[in-house]
């Protein structure tokens, strides 16, 4: 990229800057200060008059709420921040040019001139010094204090100018000596250069982004073997997945909240034969929930978009996930939630194998393979008018029913186990030498909850248990303690609602502790932030998000009945 290079600035639009921050406490800061001038049509910049720990700690505490693309600082404080900051750092390097000209400007004030650099120095100086008769002596430093000694010893033996970054020349001026600065200008700017082009690099990765924050990934981290328990109903749902990975044809996967969906889903990708090597970049996993993102919004996600196809569009428009799962799997969680409209255009792209983007007319081919999911009653919803016959027939050419965990009892025992351990690994806590006896005295109480949660409400537990485990580690795990820190396990099954073999009934064990009117509380408190008030009430974001659009729709109804 060019320096201020006119195209780019055209093409980019406010909304799109990429934010820099530059960090110094020396001369550098003005020096940063004259270039941001350079830039500032292209980033936002900010500079940070800070340094070593300061600046860390302050950017860390604005990285939790701002954002930030990169950092651009130099010399020890920049290489301080690098090895301490989760954003990019440009550190900004003096050019051999640069050297030549700073020891050329300190031989005009002194014939006994000394170079100062961080860590390492440049053996090629001392062959440059004989050549043009210079005597130039070199130093290096590692910390403040180690710069000031270095600086000090200087002027003991002599020296009066100093050829050095902002911390040296500073500290040689503070001595009495003359500090000659070792950056240009130049080397300034292609530091920022840097820094944009990172941008620039991290914009073009934005699309796999959008789909981590959509979805989840890109790639799928699930394998058969996550899919554990040794139940026959479990060995019956490996089978079939082993089955279904040979076929490219659709999938559609039933089952309630919690009983691993998505994990069949990506068990299904990965046992495919094109998965067996290393292939998965070629190959993507992309995943969606179709009831957490609006019907604008999931449109454009699914499909893509063409430049001004809506207010605030991206120019250039950008690709959907179907372009984005090209020869791989798109996973359509909660598919039972998408819009009628939505669902004849999907409908069209399993026909015709191409997509179109929202406000385009050309067609793109696309080779995915589509795995869906749903915890509701699909043949409910089409006899109900919500859900097209034929896309549910056409997503359903292979189905997989999940089944819950109080259908398979006798593996509730160990995956609390494996739970529990990997809980207490994740906390740096080894588990008792006698967990698996332990284990086994608890599973009466275990295996009589109905877990309406399933897998997902079991590994909750789990980890409640192992951050008291691990704060004691001397306390045995027995029933009483598992009552004591999950007392939901004591409730009466009466209260989880009746348990049949429907597909809608997972939604019931939500209603005594999240009902709408919590949820709308929560809400409110956390300023609308949905995914947070997710975990404060210990539901899903989907199931927070059905209960909402449930509650809304009969105020919806009633709204149209008065108006005719």
């Amino acid at each position: 990229m060019k320096r201020a290079d006119p195209a780019y600035r055209d093409t980019e639009r406010p909304t799109d800057k990429p934010v820099v921050w530059t960090v110094s406490v020396s001369r550098l800061s003005e020096l940063f200060r004259d270039i941001t001038l350079e830039f500032d049509a292209l980033a936002e910049i900010e500079p940070i008059h800070l340094g070593f720990d300061d600046a860390v700690r302050h950017i860390r505490e604005r990285l939790a709420t701002e954002r930030c693309d990169a950092v651009i600082s130099a010399g020890s404080n920049g290489a301080y921040l690098k090895s301490r900051l989760p954003v990019p750092v440009i550190v900004a390097r003096a050019s051999g040019f640069d050297v030549m000209q700073a020891l050329a400007r300190a031989r005009k004030i002194s014939a006994r001139i000394a170079l100062v650099t961080y860590q390492e120095a440049m053996p090629a100086l001392a062959e440059f010094g004989r050549t043009f008769g210079l005597d130039i002596v070199q130093r290096t430093y590692a910390t403040e204090e180690d710069a000031r000694a270095v600086v000090n010893d200087l002027k003991a033996s002599g020296i009066e100018a100093v050829v050095g970054a902002g911390l040296i020349t500073d500290l040689a001026e503070e001595a009495g000596l003359h500090g000659v600065f070792i950056y240009s200008a130049a080397s300034v700017r292609q530091a920022f250069d840097d820094a944009l082009e990172l941008a620039r690099l991290t914009q073009l990765e934005s699309t796999r982004g959008r789909y981590q924050a959509a979805g989840d990934t890109l790639r799928a981290r699930h394998h058969i073997k996550d899919l554990r328990g040794e139940s026959a109903a479990m060995e019956a749902v490996r089978q079939s997945i082993t089955l279904f990975a040979r076929s490219p044809a659709t999938v559609l996967i039933q089952g309630e909240t919690g009983s691993g969906k998505e994990l069949a889903a990506q068990a299904i990708h990965r046992a495919h034969p094109l998965m067996q090597g290393k292939t998965q970049a070629a190959h993507p996993f992309v995943a969606v929930n179709c009831g957490a993102l609006a019907e604008s919004l999931l449109e454009s996600e699914l499909f893509g978009y063409e430049e001004g196809a809506f207010t605030g569009s991206r120019r250039g428009g950008r690709a959907g996930l179907f372009e984005a799962a090209n020869r791989g799997t798109l996973f359509l969680d909660e598919i039972g939630e998408m819009p009628l409209p939505l669902q004849t255009r999907l409908l069209r792209v399993l026909e015709e194998r191409e997509v179109v983007r929202v406000g385009g007319t050309r067609p793109i081919a696309v080779n995915v393979r589509i795995i869906s999911a749903t915890h509701c009653d699909l043949d409910a919803r089409v006899r109900e008018g919500r859900f097209r016959a034929d896309l549910y027939y056409r997503l359903g050419v292979l189905r997989l029913r999940l089944p819950p965990l109080r259908e398979r009892r006798e593996d509730i025992a160990a995956l609390a186990e494996w739970h529990l351990k990997h809980a207490l690994a994740a906390l740096d806590a080894r588990p008792h030498a006698n967990l698996h006896a332990e284990i086994a005295r608890c599973a009466a109480l275990l295996g009589t909850h109905p877990w309406p949660g399933n897998v997902r409400e079991l590994r909750n537990v789990m980890e409640r248990l192992a951050l008291f485990l691990a704060a004691e580690p001397l306390q045995a795990l027995t029933p009483a303690l598992i009552l004591q820190l999950a007392p939901e396990l004591a409730a009466p099954a009466g209260r989880h609602g009746s348990v049949d073999d429907s597909a809608d009934h997972n939604a019931l064990p939500d209603a005594p502790t999240a009902s709408v009117a919590q949820i709308r509380a929560a809400l409110l408190q956390l300023r609308g932030n949905r995914a947070a008030a997710a975990r404060q009430l210990g539901i899903s974001r989907t199931t927070l998000w059905r209960k909402l659009k449930e509650d809304e729709q009969p105020e919806a109804e009633a709204s149209a009945e008065d108006q005719r």
